[in-house]
């Protein structure tokens, strides 16, 4: 193709590159959205499976903190499209949402489906070209995106590129980070990605694992390295995983990686007080098991029961002082984490230092970036796909501004 000033090609059919799509089509320019995959936004409609967690409802100030170490531009870029500003558009698309009780923002049939088809309707009458089972491989010597394609390879010339590939995670849904090695050959730092909210390996004795894989430990307190979260986990064949975990998983991470003791504390009473739980242990069993005791002296049964036996040493059983002080402060050794390819989301990716303040790489003018691509991460709870889709408009509006100032 002849290169035309007003084309723009979208690489990457997920939040980011469809939100970019959205700030360009206003303007009049031509848009064509490529995808590595047979159809778009995979990863968005898994990520809706159980519910699609659109954003979060608490205050901007509160939510922007939740983006640890984040250059500037991130919290920017949220500000132009924040949590409420989602739900406006959500319902200019003829989808509702509401707020949990969690604070968290979800559709009202908590379903990504039909939003995609909504959001993805409206972007073609707009005119937005779409092209899928195209597989970027860089750039041909002459400057022109080159995909693999059924039919062959295919070169594309455009005024204005928005790259919005997605991290490492989930590879299998088409975010497998092969892109690296393009943006890497043209000089661009690009941060080894790492897995963000994801599970760990434990190391269960075989009946932990064979009769407890799979349930959910609720009502309980984890702490790491100073910083505590109320909520659930579940145990699974090598270790645990769920939000409970996600919420310190990047210090855990971080943790193991340079080889430090990396022990999760569990309080499986937060409401009781250690002295209660010692009190009401320290009285007579009369002949019942200790299972029956723990149940009705301190309300732990079940996997928390299990869990008490798989860390605690068997005297602990003995004494109610010890065994009080466990429940309350239950050590969970960790061993490492789970594969990136399990990670709910990724950390690293284009260092921030590279773009200008329109997401555009100040070493290939022209070239935006967006979403998951780029070095940032959050917790779980609406912050992951708030910043794909502001990161997303960012660069979309550089692109467009890019090309008037280029015309």
């Amino acid at each position: 193709m002849t290169q035309s000033p007003s084309k723009v090609a979208i690489i990457g059919g997920g939040p980011a590159g469809l939100m970019a799509a959205q700030a360009l089509l206003p303007t009049g320019a031509e848009v064509h959205l490529f995808d590595a995959m047979p159809s778009l936004g995979r990863k968005f409609l898994m990520a809706g499976k159980s519910g699609l967690n659109l954003t979060h409802s608490e205050p901007l100030e509160t939510f922007l903190a939740r983006f640890s170490d984040a250059s500037p531009a991130l919290p920017e870029a949220i500000r132009a499209l924040d949590p409420q500003a989602l739900r406006d558009w959500a319902a200019s698309l003829g989808v509702e949402t509401f707020i949990g009780s969690s604070g968290r923002v979800f559709p009202k049939d908590f379903k990504a489906a039909p939003l995609l088809r909504a959001w993805l309707r409206d972007l073609r009458l707009q005119g937005l070209v779409t092209h899928v089972r195209h597989r970027w491989q860089g750039w041909t010597d002459e400057g022109a995106l080159l995909f693999e394609t059924p039919s062959g390879r295919v070169e594309i010339d455009t005024g204005a590129t928005v790259l919005a590939l997605g991290g490492a995670s989930w590879p299998q849904l088409g975010s497998d980070a092969s892109w690296t090695t393009w943006l890497e050959a043209r000089g661009v730092t690009v941060s080894a990605f790492r897995p963000a909210n994801c599970g760990f390996d434990v190391g269960w004795s075989q009946h932990m694992q064979m009769r407890f894989a799979g349930a959910p430990v609720k009502s309980v307190v984890l702490s790491f390295d100073g910083e505590s979260h109320r909520g659930e986990f579940v145990i699974t064949e090598t270790g645990v995983e769920g939000s409970g975990v996600y919420a310190l998983s990047a210090a855990l991470r971080d943790a193991l990686a340079e080889g430090r003791d990396t022990t999760l504390t569990l309080d499986l009473a937060p409401d009781r007080s250690v002295e209660r739980l010692a009190a009401d242990l320290a009285r007579p069993r009369k002949g019942q098991s200790m299972a029956n005791h723990l149940r009705k002296a301190a309300g732990i049964e079940g996997v928390k029961a299990a869990l008490l036996r798989e860390c605690l040493p068997k005297e602990s059983f003995d004494d109610p002082a010890r065994l009080a002080s466990g429940i309350k402060a239950l050590p969970l050794k960790l061993e490492s984490a789970r594969p990136i390819a399990e990670a709910i989301s990724s950390a690293g990716g284009v260092s921030f230092d590279e773009l200008d303040t329109h997401f555009m790489l100040k070493k290939l003018p022209g070239i935006f970036c967006a979403g998951e691509m780029l070095d940032w991460e959050a917790p779980t709870g609406g912050y992951l796909l708030t910043a794909c889709f502001a990161t997303g408009k960012a660069a979309g509006l550089g692109a467009a501004q890019w090309l008037r100032a280029t015309a």
